[in-house]
């Protein structure tokens, strides 16, 4: 009974690592981690790009991209006051460079406004060859990660060419990859030198069972000699001493040196147009079809003609087919080359046409909802103009008509 049950503790064992070792999802960041609610209401990412899918040891990838701020902010979640962009990696093999947000270089937290859209770009450098999944990332206090859409990025080259060189304030051009390492492992390995000699004190003597029976017959006091205070008292002298001394090294040597500091950057909201309004009417889910019938109401008071072209909703992104505009490079588990039905399918007119019609995107999973539009930021961006539509989570991209 007992050889059987490792046995078959063997062939589990067995078949979980061949499910890790041919399986490519349990190498993401966990995209759906989150709750739903989190994932559709708060951060919706659009537009990410990444500037390319290889990059050498020492060379820059750029990753860009805008996000929209939800204006129906979930109540039980805190309100984004303090938020950080950043990187979605496994261990720094992109070392970030640069982080531009709206404009504005950020380094440190921001505050978000609910119902704004920013445009970020981030510079990163290849630093360790592999094979990794690169998203950007929102961290947002007392939430947690949103993280957006990701794809796999090359890094090729060898690790050991790396380097990053910086000038310091003294006008010293160090590199940030070596720098230091020595006097780091000095002390690591003094301190842990001191803390070994100080567990092996206690440890020459016998442990449980000699102690155990002192204490109970009341002698405890005995389990600590005179010898071990003193002992104490010079490991408490010595360990003061080496920090003043610390102290006082470091500061003669880097006499110029800043102090440590915390900063909070303020970047106003991405400036929108709106040219748009649409008013969502009614909302169902059809589980038989797995898809999400949507009757909306469009008012175009743009100069052109307009269709509705894609859906976007917790970065998976649905594609109008007729209008033949889907990404090829986003990356295929987010995007659904046909997965946009309009109907009626036929452009708005330009000026103050109203447009009422069907909308189903259609993939297993997409939950429903009942929500009021507000209003639709409108932004520029090459090689066409689009709508960016808040439909309490949801993104809907409206492009020129053909």
């Amino acid at each position: 009974m007992v050889m059987k049950s490792l046995f078959y503790k063997r062939c589990l064992s067995i078949g979980l690592l061949m499910l890790l070792a041919v399986s490519d999802s349990v190498f993401a960041h966990g995209e759906r981690a989150l709750e739903p609610f989190i994932r559709m209401r708060t951060i919706q990412w659009y537009d990410i790009v990444w500037s390319t899918k290889a990059v050498e040891v020492n060379n820059q990838i750029e990753l860009s991209g805008r996000f929209h701020v939800a204006e129906d902010w979930p109540n039980a979640v805190v309100k984004p006051d303090s938020a950080f962009l950043n990187r979605a990696i496994p261990t720094p093999v992109l070392v970030r460079l640069d982080t531009i947000v709206n404009g504005v270089h950020v380094n440190n937290s921001m505050g978000l406004q609910l119902g704004a859209d920013y445009e970020f770009k981030m510079v990163l450098k290849g630093r360790i060859p592999g094979h990794y999944h690169i998203h950007p990332m929102m961290n947002l206090r007392d939430i947690g990660v949103i993280v957006g859409p990701g794809t796999w990025i090359d890094v090729q080259g060898a690790a050991a060419d790396f380097s990053k060189p910086v000038t310091t304030i003294a006008g010293q051009t160090v590199d940030l990859e070596s720098f230091g390492t020595s006097n780091g492992v000095f002390w690591h390995a003094l301190w842990l030198s001191i803390a070994a000699a100080w567990l092996l004190w206690w440890l020459r003597r016998p442990l449980f069972i000699p102690r155990y029976r002192l204490v109970v017959e009341g002698r405890e006091e005995s389990l600590v000699t005179p010898v071990d205070r003193g002992l104490g008292m010079l490991g408490i002298v010595l360990t003061l001493m080496l920090v003043g001394f610390g102290y006082v090294q470091a500061e003669r040597r880097y006499a110029d040196g800043i102090p440590l500091q915390t900063g909070r950057t303020e970047v106003k909201a991405l400036q929108t147009n709106r040219d748009v309004d649409v008013r969502v009417k009614r909302t169902a889910y059809v589980f038989n079809e797995r898809s999400l019938h949507t009757t909306l109401e469009v008012s175009n008071r743009s100069s052109l003609p307009i269709q509705l072209g894609e859906m976007n909703s917790a970065t998976v992104r649905f594609f109008n087919p007729e209008l033949g505009r889907f990404d090829p490079d986003y990356p295929e588990e987010l995007a659904v080359e046909a997965g946009l039905k309009v109907e009626p399918g036929f452009p708005i007119a330009a000026g103050k046409a109203v447009h009422s019609g069907l909308v189903r995107p259609t993939r297993p999973g997409i939950t429903s909802g009942n929500r009021v539009l507000r209003k639709i930021p409108i932004a520029s961006s090459e090689p066409y103009c689009f709508s960016t539509i808040a439909l309490e989570t949801v993104l809907w991209r409206v492009l020129p008509a053909p």
